[in-house]
C-alpha cells in the first residue's frame, strides 16, 4: 500500500494532519483535487488504500500513520464509501482526534448495471466523472462487492465526528446513514441536497470542502468543537 501525500504550501504551518481512507476501487487520482485543496489550507493530506480483504493489516497501517510524530495534531480519520465505515469504526479506538464520514457504505450498499449507471450514481461532477473514466488503475466493478462486514452497528464515537451524506445517494440511502449520529454531542451531520455517493468529488464538493475545513478549524479550538463564526449580535 502506498501512501499518497499532499503537503502545505512552503513557509506555512501546518494545521494538522487528514489520513483519507477512500472507497471501493478507487485510487489517489480521485482525491487529488480534495488533496491539493486542504493542503492549500495548510492541513497535511496523507491517502492511505484500504485492502478490504486484510481490515487487521489495514488497522495497523492506520495506526502507524497516526503514531508518525512528523505529522502534526490534530490528526483526523476522513473515510469515504467503505472507508467511512472503517472510519467510524476505528476512530473511537485509535489515536486519532476525530472523523469525516462522507457517503459511508453499509450491508447492501452497492450499485449494479453498466460502468456508465456506476459513475451515474457516484457523481454528477463532470470533472469528476472525467477522472474515473481515464483512471485505469480504478476498478469498475467495485461497487458491485460486498462489504467485508455481514453487519455494520454504528454508533456515535466519544470523539468528534463530521458526516456528510447526499439527499440523492442511492448506493446508501441517507437516513441509514445519518441515524446512528443524529442528535449525538460531538456530532456534526449535514446533508448536501442533490448529492450522491461520492460527496467529496460531487458537483458541491466546494461547499463540503468549506464544511469540512470548518469543522478542522473547529476542532482546532477544542473538542466541544466551539464555532468559528457566530452571527452579529450573539452572545460571546
Amino acid at each position: 500500500m502506498t501512501v499518497t501525500a499532499w503537503d502545505e504550501p512552503a513557509g506555512a504551518t501546518p494545521r494538522g494532519t487528514l489520513v483519507v481512507l477512500p472507497g471501493r476501487g478507487e485510487t489517489a487520482a480521485s482525491y487529488a483535487r480534495f488533496g491539493t485543496r486542504l493542503a492549500a489550507d495548510a492541513y497535511k493530506v496523507r491517502l492511505l488504500p484500504v485492502d478490504l480483504d486484510d481490515l487487521t493489516e489495514t488497522r495497523e497501517r492506520i495506526e502507524k500513520l497516526l503514531a508518525d510524530e512528523s505529522l502534526p495534531s490534530p490528526k483526523v480519520l476522513v473515510g469515504a464509501d467503505t472507508g467511512g465505515t472503517l472510519a467510524a469504526l476505528l476512530v473511537g479506538e485509535v489515536a486519532a482526534d476525530a472523523a469525516v464520514i462522507a457517503g459511508v457504505a453499509l450491508p447492501g450498499s452497492a450499485a449494479d448495471g453498466t460502468w456508465e449507471d456506476q459513475v451515474d450514481a457516484r457523481t454528477a461532477c463532470p470533472v469528476h466523472r472525467a477522472v474515473l473514466d481515464g483512471d485505469d488503475r480504478l476498478d469498475r466493478e467495485a461497487l458491485d462487492r460486498p462489504l467485508p462486514w455481514s453487519s455494520v452497528e454504528l454508533t456515535a464515537p466519544d470523539k468528534p465526528v463530521l458526516v456528510v451524506h447526499g439527499t440523492a445517494d442511492r448506493i446508501t440511502p441517507a437516513a441509514d446513514a445519518t441515524a446512528p449520529f443524529a442528535g449525538a454531542d460531538g456530532a456534526r451531520v449535514w446533508l448536501v441536497e442533490g448529492g450522491r455517493h461520492d460527496i467529496l468529488n460531487d458537483v458541491s464538493h466546494r461547499s463540503v470542502a468549506a464544511t469540512l475545513v470548518l469543522f478542522l478549524e473547529s476542532l482546532k479550538l477544542g473538542a466541544g468543537l466551539p464555532p468559528v463564526l457566530v452571527p452579529a449580535g450573539a452572545s460571546q
